[in-house]
This record gives structure tokens, C-alpha cells and sequence, in this order.
């Protein structure tokens, strides 16, 4: 709900705004944004989610009453299908500073912002200051049951009220949520230093396993996406198996696997996931 309030608060029915053709607001929200805004999404090819201001630079439409309107630039940080990529900085600056100049608005999916700061050392506070608005989610690394919050300026924020309103998030005695969220805030964030180091010691396990390989190489926060080598079976058939050893992960494609390191999962747990990793698949090939 905060980015559908915040692709509303700066598009209007019948506009159009740019994003990642992987981000989450164009795969995972149900196209909230035409049903509930009458908005249109323009994708864009990412590289494991990461754009390029290059492939942004002939995107606006002219202002002409046969075209949709241009009116916003959105992106993923970290970017979930992405397997937690996290945008170059830089990059992220000059997409930001070319949309203000073409009377842009931006907007910043940050449900996992935190695991960028805590990844790069960048304050949160540097990353969302080129964004008109930014979301965070305080229930994903941050441990919290519930929550998340759209961030921006006192305007944009009385503005997005309303839209919540009407979307139906209104919430009474909303203390007790947020009283979880702040102790997240407060006590949760510097440790997701370690969720990012025992999603390495995943992604080592996956190495050393005949028949996965990891999509993509690099794992840059908690996430990690690895291929199935259809010897394996498909990706449902190996999530299965490894279901039956106790081990819990979610298809993401055909052949694609997804698992997501988090305070819940200790590094003994992760440790013991790459025993049954390799486990299950030395079995299905001792089968063949």
C-alpha cells in the first residue's frame, strides 16, 4: 500500500510512470495502479533489477493529447527478483537528477533500504534524499510482524493520507505497531550485517552443490536466487524434496529458487540448509 499511495500522490488517471520490468509495484501488487489509480507502467529491462540512465533518456512522452503524460520515475532498492541487488549510488543520483530536470517526480520502493545502508555504509537519509517520496518496510529484515511507512515531504504526506484513506488503511490504536516498528529501528538494523553474511555462507553452499548455480553470481545483501539444473528436476520438484528434509524455500520461476536470510535464521540453520542442499541433490543424481 505505500508505493500504490505513492505512485498516487504524484500521477493522475491516464498518466504513466517508468519502472524496472522486474521491480515489485509492476509484478507483485496486482496492477494496484491501474485498478485503483487508472495509472500505466512503462518497463524497463534491468540488469538483475539495476537500471542504466541511458535506457531512461528517450522514455518521456512529448506533451501531446494523443500520448499518455510521463510523470514519474520509479525504483527498487534492494531490488527483490533482483536477488537483492542493491542500486549503484551514483547511478541512482543521475537518474534522479535527469528526471527533476524532465519535470519528473521520483519515487523509492525502499522496502529493504535498510540492507543498502547497512551494505554500502551510505546513511538512509543520503540515499532518500533524491526521491520525492520513499517507502520502507519495517517486517522484512527488520524483523517487526507488521508495518511499513511512506515517507516525503509534509505535502505529498497530508496528500497521501487521504489516498490511504480511501484504499482503505486507515488503522485505530495504531501505537502497538508502531511501537514495534520503532524497536526495529532501534535495535535492528546494524545486525542485518549478519543476515547479509550467512546469505554468502548460503551462496557458498549453493556453489559446491552439482547442479545449482546461482542467478546471479553476486550476492550483494540477503537474497539469494539459484538455478536448478533440470537434471534436478524442475524448481517445484527440488523445493519439494528439500521440504521433506525441513528446509523451506519458494520457486520463483521454472527453474528458479529463492531464500531469504533474515533474524530468524541463525548461521547453524545456515549451515545446515547447505547439508540439505547438497544432500537432496546427491540424491536425486544417485537416483538417475
Amino acid at each position: 500500500m505505500s508505493n500504490q499511495i505513492g505512485v498516487r500522490v504524484h500521477c493522475s488517471p491516464g498518466d504513466e510512470f517508468i519502472c524496472e520490468a522486474g521491480c515489485h509495484i509492476y509484478n507483485y501488487e496486482q496492477a494496484a495502479y491501474a485498478q485503483l489509480s487508472g495509472l500505466a507502467a512503462r518497463t524497463v529491462q534491468g540488469e538483475f533489477g539495476v537500471l542504466r540512465l541511458d535506457q531512461l533518456t528517450d522514455l518521456v512522452r512529448p506533451e501531446n493529447e494523443h500520448q499518455v503524460r510521463t510523470r514519474l520515475v520509479c525504483l527498487e532498492n534492494t531490488h527483490n527478483r533482483g536477488a537483492g541487488r542493491i542500486q549503484p549510488y551514483d547511478t541512482v543520483v543521475d537518474i534522479c537528477t535527469w528526471a527533476r530536470a524532465q519535470g519528473l517526480a521520483t519515487h523509492l520502493d525502499g522496502a529493504r533500504l535498510f540492507n543498502a545502508v547497512v551494505a554500502t555504509g551510505i546513511p538512509a537519509a543520503d540515499w532518500s534524499q533524491h526521491f520525492d517520496t520513499v517507502s520502507v518496510c519495517f517486517s522484512k529484515g527488520l524483523g517487526a510482524p507488521i508495518g511499513s511507512a511512506l515517507a516525503g515531504p509534509r505535502e505529498l504526506i497530508a496528500r497521501a493520507r487521504r489516498h490511504r484513506k480511501l484504499f482503505g488503511g486507515g488503522m485505530r490504536q495504531a501505537g502497538v505497531i508502531a511501537a514495534a516498528a520503532l524497536y526495529a529501528l532501534d535495535h535492528h538494523i546494524d545486525r542485518l550485517a549478519e543476515d547479509h553474511e550467512n546469505a554468502r555462507l548460503l551462496a557458498a553452499a549453493v556453489r559446491d552443490t552439482e547442479g545449482l548455480e546461482l542467478f546471479p553470481d553476486v550476492i550483494d545483501t540477503n537474497i539469494v536466487i539459484f538455478q536448478v539444473d533440470p537434471r534436478l528436476g524442475t524448481a517445484a520438484d527440488f523445493v519439494a524434496g528439500l521440504k521433506a528434509q525441513g528446509l523451506l524455500m519458494l520457486t520463483v520461476g521454472p527453474q528458479l529458487i529463492r531464500a531469504v536470510t533474515h533474524l530468524d535464521v541463525s548461521r547453524s540453520d545456515v549451515e545446515h540448509a547447505g547439508t540439505i542442499l547438497h544432500a537432496v541433490a546427491e540424491a536425486v543424481f544417485a537416483k538417475a
